[in-house]
């Protein structure tokens, strides 16, 4: 015969094991997300990640692989923040969010290259301040719903990927503004061409949120497949 305290332990045992996989599901859940408070890099569920704050200060990004949220305020001073790939590449990213904004922000397929040094934007979606605003513009393309205007400024002892350097930034101003679509960058990147703004070879490129002297929330959400 099985004692009554027999058939209590086999419960209990059964419970602890019935449990596990729970636990493991947690676990893995928390595993594929990220809470970044600092600038970093690295990968998570295939897409790669970067964060970038001038003051180390005021900035929450929550990393779920395809999509992140970032909050940032204005102790940060300036802040960059997003998700996409390393190396980049003349893809199609399709993308869909929300950018909320209070003061200068810009959303952009935000990238960099080497041999030459060139940071590019394609912006989607600005705040109160037009990062035009200043610069010459060079031309234009029209695609994915809109027309972009070209620009080019030169940044003189700046951060880069490089270190503090001279390099070159390209601008593609979208002039109706959304959060949302489809960016087709080949053809921001053969108009730069033609217009003489070289690129070099792709660092990285992600779909970016950032910040100057200003507040503000974005939510912004890439295809669950990097590799689409």
């Amino acid at each position: 015969m099985v004692s009554f305290k027999s058939i209590i332990a086999l419960c209990s045992a059964a419970a602890a094991v019935m449990a596990l996989p729970a636990q493991n599901a947690t676990a893995e859940i928390e595993r594929r997300t990220l809470s970044l408070t600092s600038g970093t890099t690295g990968s998570l569920n295939g897409y790669f990640y970067s964060l970038w704050i001038e003051k180390n200060t005021g900035v929450t990004m929550t990393d779920y692989g395809a999509t992140y949220v970032l909050n940032w305020a204005t102790s940060a001073g300036n802040v960059v923040g997003g998700v996409g790939w390393n190396p980049g590449a003349a893809r199609t990213i399709s993308y869909s969010g929300s950018f909320s904004p209070n003061g200068n922000s810009y959303l952009s397929v935000y990238g960099w290259t080497t041999s030459p040094l060139i940071e590019y934007y394609i912006v989607e979606n600005f705040g109160t301040y037009n990062p035009s605003t200043g610069a010459s513009r060079l031309g234009s393309v029209t695609t994915d719903g809109s027309t972009y205007d070209i620009y080019r400024l030169q940044r003189v002892n700046a951060p880069s990927i490089q270190g503090t350097a001279t390099f070159y930034q390209y601008w593609s101003v979208r002039q109706s503004k959304r959060t949302g679509g489809s960016v087709t960058t080949s053809n921001h990147f053969n108009a730069w061409k033609g217009l003489g703004l070289n690129l070099g070879t792709h660092n990285y490129q992600i779909l970016a949120t950032e910040g100057y002297q200003s507040s503000g929330s974005s939510t912004i959400t890439l295809p669950s497949n990097p590799n689409a």
